[in-house]
């Protein structure tokens, strides 16, 4: 028994430390490293998912540059660095991604911060860890879904791009709409009715978001409705329509136990003493 006892102590530690583990370390720019290149992080960050847990590395020479994390997207755009999150001066510096949401980093160094030498990341979730939160409780972790894949959120070449998109899919209550586009030209508008949508009517959206990587979780079913509040752009066919679906009430009995969990009460039957005959 005692022999039974340690080797599901065993097992239950390797089965935790592999959990543990899927956490990820991304190398900023890659082999360009942290300097000024304009546009380079943009197009770097918007390739990734980052998740709660990954970490940034940060290569450069700490004789001309640091990382200064800040607070706020206005702070990031004008690359002001008077009041720090934090800051990294090391020339070899990882920071570790610790709540989703948007982390702003630049250069103290101003003429290299407007040259480009900034980044902003989109933690989107959590890596899962077992056991799961009890269902009903909070919403799932649901898909992700990057707008209009590799085209992304701009003007499409066919107006219709973006209806043919959604009517593809089958969005669930939990799931998440990621957009990725250019800040600088375009901005994601939630609005009310499908009257507004139709007609681009940008004068009373239910929100707004303007960061070049937004995500928007769907919470509850109904139908959401996307636009650009450039007018022209919308009626070029820059406009979303997405019907959200509700979960379903009884889950499948796969589904009712975390892999996690199934796996626990496997090892449990297999190392039951069985009684001798």
């Amino acid at each position: 028994m005692a022999t039974t006892t340690r080797m599901f102590c065993f097992v239950l530690v390797m089965v935790l430390m592999g959990c543990c583990c899927s956490a990820k370390i991304y190398k900023v720019g890659d082999s360009k490293g942290w300097t000024a290149k304009h546009g380079t992080y943009y197009d770097w960050a918007k390739r990734k998912e980052f998740q709660v847990g990954d970490s940034l590395m940060f290569q450069y020479d700490g004789n001309v540059n640091d990382v200064t994390q800040v607070s706020s997207r206005l702070e990031y755009q004008f690359c002001n660095s008077l009041s720090p999150k934090a800051v990294y001066n090391t020339g070899h510096d990882v920071v570790t991604l610790t709540e989703p949401g948007y982390h702003f980093f630049i250069t103290s160094n101003h003429s290299q911060c407007v040259a480009g030498q900034k980044l902003v990341v989109l933690v989107v979730h959590d890596h899962p860890i077992p056991p799961p939160p009890p269902p009903r409780k909070i919403l799932p972790f649901g898909k992700d879904y990057k707008v209009g894949d590799s085209n992304e959120w701009r003007v499409p070449e066919e107006s219709d791009f973006y209806s043919k998109w959604s009517e593809e899919k089958q969005f669930h209550v939990g799931d998440n709409l990621l957009f990725y586009y250019n800040d600088q030209v375009d901005d994601v508008l939630e609005i009310n009715s499908d009257l507004e949508f139709k007609s681009c009517d940008t004068t009373s959206p239910v929100a707004v978001h303007n960061a070049g990587q937004d995500l928007v979780r769907l919470t509850k079913p109904g139908v959401r409705y996307f636009i650009t509040s450039k007018t022209s752009h919308c009626e070029a066919g820059l406009k979303l329509r997405v019907e959200v679906r509700p979960l379903s009430k009884t889950l499948p009995k796969k589904m009712q136990l975390s892999p996690f969990d199934r796996f626990i009460n496997w090892l449990h039957e297999s190392f039951r003493p069985h009684p001798h005959h």
